[in-house]
This record gives structure tokens, C-alpha cells and sequence, in this order.
């Protein structure tokens, strides 16, 4: 099961990679997705006694959310708005990567210090769950679009999932439905803010909401 696991946290390292490197919004929202599937997979992997009934209805509705529910409604959001890239990133997408390296690098370091962190059923599991949620917090600061900042939010909530699934297997089951379906809420209000940000303002630009102060 360890060579299994730790493949998808190399698929979630790569697929982290590139979507710093992305400026299609739809080519994001297709990287979140498929690492909602991949996510999906970690229930029936990371329970050492088989296959549960219980982890089975987890890894339907984690693939049913992040693989099919949030993207659609994350698609429907930029087709309403009329935007395909990210156009104007605060931190140029070079530079995002080569900060995707870096918080990798500070990840691994760090639970490296850190013994807790070292058991669960694959080494790669905590590092790379603090690199989502430093990579999800990086693209909240850096990018202007709003759909780009609900990304962000996904992956920061990526990271925090794979970090309960795989390293604190006895969870209840109800408590990683209930992250999911605080997710699902976040991302359907922050759906019905881009769409009502869009038809007021005519664009989906954080920064230039500043213009509101005062």
C-alpha cells in the first residue's frame, strides 16, 4: 500500500508544480480536479485493515466534491464571467514555481525536525501536505482573480485532507464528512460572491475592489 500512497503524493507534488505554472484559469480548475480524484483514491489505501464500507462512501463523495462538484460549479463561475487567464498575477509564474521548489524543500525540512510526523503509512504524507497548504496560501496572495484565490482555498483544504486521511487514520468518519462538506459551502458562497463580483463590477479582480474603500 506504501508504493501506492506514495505515488499519489508524488502525483499531488507535480500536479501542485504545474499549477503554479498555469495562467488558463480552466486548466487550474482541471489540475484541482484531478487531484480531487486522486484524493479520492487515499481512503481505500490508507486503511490497513482492507477496504471499509466506510471508506468506500468516503472516497465516492471526496471524488464525487472535489473531482466533479467543485469544478463544475468553479467552471460555470468563469464561463458566466467571461475570463480565461490569470493575465496579471501579483508573483510572475517563474517565479511562482521556483516558490513551489522552495516550500517544498521548507516542508520536507520541516517535518524532518519534527518526529510526530514521521510515522503514518508513507514519509511523504506530511511533507506534502504542509507544501499544499503553503502552496494554496501562495496563490491566495499572489493571483488577482477570484477564481484563482477559491483555487488556492482548495488546495490549501487538499493538504489539510491528506494529512487526515493518511496520518490520522482513526478520524471519524463524520468529522472528514464535515470538513468536506464546510469545503463544499466555502466554495459555493465564494461561487455566488464571483458571480455577483462579475455582474456589478465587470471583472473578477480583487485588487480592484480596493477602490470601494473610503
Amino acid at each position: 500500500m506504501n508504493v501506492f500512497i506514495d505515488t499519489i503524493m508524488l502525483v499531488l507534488i507535480v500536479s501542485n508544480l504545474l499549477l503554479l505554472g498555469f495562467s488558463q484559469l480552466r486548466s487550474c480548475i482541471r489540475t484541482v480536479a484531478f487531484q480531487g480524484v486522486a484524493l479520492g483514491m487515499l481512503p481505500l489505501l490508507a486503511h490497513e485493515d482492507g477496504v471499509t464500507v466506510w471508506a468506500i462512501l468516503l472516497s465516492v463523495v471526496t471524488i464525487g466534491l472535489k473531482g466533479v462538484a467543485f469544478p463544475r460549479l468553479l467552471n460555470r463561475a468563469l464561463q458566466e464571467a467571461d475570463v480565461r487567464r490569470e493575465v496579471e498575477p501579483y508573483v510572475g509564474y517563474t517565479a511562482s514555481i521556483l516558490a513551489g521548489f522552495i516550500s517544498l524543500a521548507v516542508s520536507a525540512w520541516l517535518c524532518s525536525r519534527l518526529p510526530a510526523f514521521g510515522g503514518g503509512l508513507s514519509s511523504l504524507t506530511a511533507p506534502v501536505s504542509f507544501f499544499m497548504v503553503l502552496v494554496g496560501l501562495f496563490i491566495i496572495v499572489s493571483r488577482k482573480k477570484a477564481i484563482s484565490q477559491i483555487l488556492g482555498y482548495l488546495v490549501m483544504e487538499n493538504g489539510m485532507y491528506v494529512f487526515g486521511v493518511v496520518m490520522l487514520r482513526e478520524m471519524p468518519l463524520l468529522v472528514d464528512l464535515g470538513v468536506l462538506l464546510d469545503a463544499f459551502a466555502a466554495v459555493f458562497v465564494m461561487g455566488v460572491a464571483v458571480y455577483h463580483i462579475n455582474r456589478e463590477f465587470d471583472h473578477m479582480d480583487v485588487d480592484q475592489l480596493d477602490m470601494l474603500k473610503g
